[in-house]
């Protein structure tokens, strides 16, 4: 089988990034330049931080911002189970031991009651508490986070929100509305791989509540580097910087934002609208959040039907992709403690991504709700 006809979910590209990345070629400002910081800045004013760390991907900034934090060697991380598998690598770099915290039904992401209830059993047991907790705002979907902060706070579990996938997304109402996705916990992180709805080919951002530990994780991803030094080190350090050039891509994709967002939730939406009548049912979209739309996708009633679904897909040249296991049936921590029960489990069975790229046609979206239709109907 060649290349997708229609793929699950590409940049939205145009003569406005060839000509950023041109002139920073043209200028000889490929690794270092203007736009680099230029691109932080506009970073941290779009998600309301006090600054931003631009490095080459939202694996590499989930590394430093454990690492900043203060996670080393054998301190307990409780991260969401259905995530992307790059959550926990960046855990396991750290020699961190995770526990993974089961889905909540409804937002698909870790569920806070289970939080809340194992803080206060450890605090009657008189147990040690988690180092940090590492909530994911999963496929773009703000993560429930209000109900456990004060649990959080009171306990001193530092809080680093991987929300790679959640630029554009938004609390709304309650204690947290109008607030980001990544700014809420001690650090946050952001991808800009290529299938986010902004993209430097590959990128990650990383915020952090305060200076100093924005300043520490710089330092410790530029090799940990004393500054106005002829290479003198002060610890062991990371290779992680974004290049100018993919911050010049980067600038323009940020002014692209909104309408790629609005976009990507018209996609979603149309789906939606188009399979309810079918019993199948979209991706979360709560009431108290307003989801970026990164990935569209639609759930089955069972595996079988997702899988037959996806081959019909496959056979027109469409792309599509399960959602991820859980990473308690992965094969690096199958062996990891569970909070809860199975409903990351049973999430992971039945959701299929279809594609939602900003660019995607009306014509194209339809192929895709008929080739749905018509094998889901067929039974």
């Amino acid at each position: 089988m060649g290349d997708p006809r229609i793929r699950l979910s590409e940049p939205t590209l145009g003569e406005e990034e060839v000509e950023a990345v041109s002139r920073a070629v043209r200028d000889g400002h490929l690794v270092f330049g203007p736009d680099l910081p230029a691109f932080e800045a506009a970073m941290a004013e779009a998600v309301g931080a006090t600054g931003a760390l631009a490095v080459i991907t939202g694996t590499a900034a989930l590394h430093l911002g454990l690492l900043v934090a203060g996670v080393a060697p054998g301190d307990e991380l409780w991260v969401s189970d259905l995530t992307f598998i790059a959550s926990l690598n960046a855990a396991t770099y750290c020699g961190a031991r995770v526990t993974l915290v089961d889905s909540e039904p409804r937002s698909w992401n870790l569920d806070p009651n289970l939080v809340i209830e194992e803080l206060a059993r450890r605090a009657n047991a008189g147990e040690a508490m988690p180092k940090a907790i590492m909530p994911v705002h999963l496929l773009g979907h703000p993560a429930n986070l209000e109900p456990m902060l004060v649990a959080l706070h009171e306990h001193n579990v530092a809080i680093i929100e991987d929300a790679a996938e959640a630029l554009g997304s938004r609390w709304v109402g309650g204690a947290l509305d109008g607030t980001v996705p990544g700014t809420v916990g001690d650090i946050g992180i952001y991808s800009f791989n290529f299938n986010k709805p902004i993209s430097t080919g590959g990128g990650g951002m990383l915020v952090a509540r305060d200076e100093e530990t924005l300043a520490r994780a710089r330092h410790l991803g530029s090799q940990a580097k004393i500054p106005d030094t002829d290479y003198r080190h002060d610890a062991v350090g990371y290779n992680y910087r974004l290049s100018n050039i993919a911050a010049a891509l980067g600038m323009v994709q940020m002014q692209r934002l909104p309408h790629l967002i609005e976009r990507r939730r018209e996609i979603a939406a149309r789906y939606r609208d188009a399979l309810t009548d079918l019993g199948l049912t979209g991706g979360p979209d709560e009431p108290w959040a307003r989801r970026s739309g990164w990935l569209s996708t639609v759930r089955f009633h069972d595996g079988a039907t997702r899988n037959a679904v996806r081959q019909a897909l496959g056979e027109q040249g469409i792309e599509t992709r399960p959602i991820w296991p859980p990473m308690r049936i992965q094969a690096p921590y199958a062996q990891l403690p569970v909070l809860g029960g199975d409903v990351a489990v049973g999430i992971g069975a039945t959701v299929m991504c279809l594609p939602c790229s900003a660019h995607l046609t009306g014509a194209q979206q339809d192929e895709v709700i008929a080739i749905v239709r018509t094998v889901v109907e067929r039974g």
